[in-house]
């Protein structure tokens, strides 16, 4: 998911994206501990779309503010 995807999207969409995001990365951390993951870059793509995703929240609040 792009950046500009992720700017486009609702303050909820935003909160019920990063929700899902967690749970996908808490399944493939447990899968990683128990040895069963497949595609262990899926892990890196994951934590990258969370920061992607408080990166632009942050900066609606960020711009909230200063209004």
């Amino acid at each position: 998911m792009k950046v500009s995807e992720i700017r486009e999207m609702s303050d909820d969409q935003l909160v019920a994206e990063l929700n899902e995001t967690r749970r996908q990365l808490f399944d493939l951390r447990f899968q990683a501990a128990t040895e069963r993951l497949d595609v262990p870059s899926e892990l890196k793509k994951l934590r990258k779309k969370i920061a992607r995703i408080l990166t632009v929240q942050s900066e609606r609040q960020k711009a909230g503010a200063e209004a």
